[in-house]
């Protein structure tokens, strides 16, 4: 049996609980979301070092023209920080899907809500040509309605999640699934490539307009997923107890199902569908800290450092096939689906 150290830091009247090794794990994750990015940073057709890397950051405010420089700041960084922003988000969204279904299998890309926000995207380029801000906008309205449409299904005397949810979200997601599938056939070719290269997943292109919103979506969802932490872990143990602790659990759940799938949109808009993160990220996570609580922090830095090292391997895939980071993170996916069935 395992001991679980924590300590109590009191600030005035208020006091917040922190686990030692939960922190010392956050730190590693830092260090490694750190590191793969140098990495990436200096990875590509020019290739540079990492010494080459930092000397281009550190000259960020001096005006430099260099080649390595202009690379770097235009090209290459958008690109990790929106692998790192999408990473987080997926990260933190799936352990708050787990947790609302009790069940690990309860991440967006199993219960249909990415199917759902990819419909929304898909529909945005076939019929009405859209460019990227639009297709991004449909993604997120999308991905919003599907999740309101599965919980709405999923509730049962008056009560939502667990088995249930997921269940309903998986149908929902074969339903999207079709639905997107007929709009591909709909479409001419030009479009229907094009949607399926969106499908793919792809940091391919980005700039520092997918960062922005990244950015702020995840600055302003964040602060609601942490202040409900507590409360989701107490609905944990089961609605009626969470109820006899005081906990609105109706009202918890929808402002935080609503919370995931607003983080969900937001990555689906700004890199298309990426399967594993939302799955893998939360379950690594805990398994790291052995912590009790609910892997929030911990997930979103699990997830960021996951896509940088699915994006590293799919630059550096065998016979230079640079595949889409989306079908990467399928292949790593399914490999750890596979693990972790022979491990139970």
């Amino acid at each position: 049996m395992s001991v679980i150290s924590s300590n109590v830091l009191r600030i005035g009247s208020r006091s917040v609980l922190w686990r030692p090794r939960e922190a010392v794990i956050c730190v590693i994750l830092l260090l490694c979301a750190f590191g793969f990015g140098i990495v990436l940073l200096g990875t590509g057709t020019l290739h540079y070092s990492p010494a080459e890397v930092l000397g281009a950051l550190t000259r960020a405010g001096t005006g430099d023209a260099s080649p390595a420089g202009q690379v770097i700041w235009r090209i290459r960084l958008p690109r990790v920080l929106t692998a790192l922003l999408v990473g987080a988000s997926l990260g933190m969204a799936g352990a708050i899907f787990q947790s609302i279904s009790r069940n690990p299998l309860g991440s967006p890309d199993v219960i249909g809500f990415t199917t759902g926000a990819a419909t929304g995207a898909i529909a945005q380029i076939v019929l009405f040509n859209a460019g990227p801000l639009e297709t991004a906008l449909g993604a997120v309205i999308a991905g919003m309605g599907t999740a309101a449409a599965v919980f709405l299904l999923s509730r049962k005397r008056g009560a939502g999640g667990g088995y249930r949810l997921i269940l309903v979200g998986i149908g929902f997601g074969a339903i999207m699934s079709g639905v997107n599938t007929v709009l591909l056939v709909k479409g001419d070719l030009d479009q229907a490539m094009s949607a399926q290269v969106w499908l793919a997943g792809s940091l391919n292109t980005r700039t520092w307009w997918h960062v922005l919103p990244a950015a702020c979506g995840l600055a302003m969802i964040a602060p609601v997923a942490f202040w409900h932490a507590r409360r989701l872990a107490l609905m944990e143990m089961g609605d009626d107890i969470a109820r006899q602790l005081g906990i609105r659990v109706e009202m918890t759940r929808l402002v935080t199902v609503l919370a995931a799938v607003g983080l969900t949109s937001i990555a689906t808009a700004a890199a298309g569908p990426i399967a594993f993160i939302a799955l893998a990220a939360p379950q690594l996570a805990r398994r790291l800290t052995r912590a009790p609580a609910l892997p929030l922090l911990s997930g979103a830095l699990m997830g960021g450092v996951l896509l940088l090292a699915a994006d590293l391997v799919s630059q550096n895939a065998p016979f230079r096939l640079n595949m889409p980071i989306g079908l990467t993170t399928g292949m790593l996916g399914g490999l750890y689906m596979l693990w972790l069935l022979t491990r139970r």
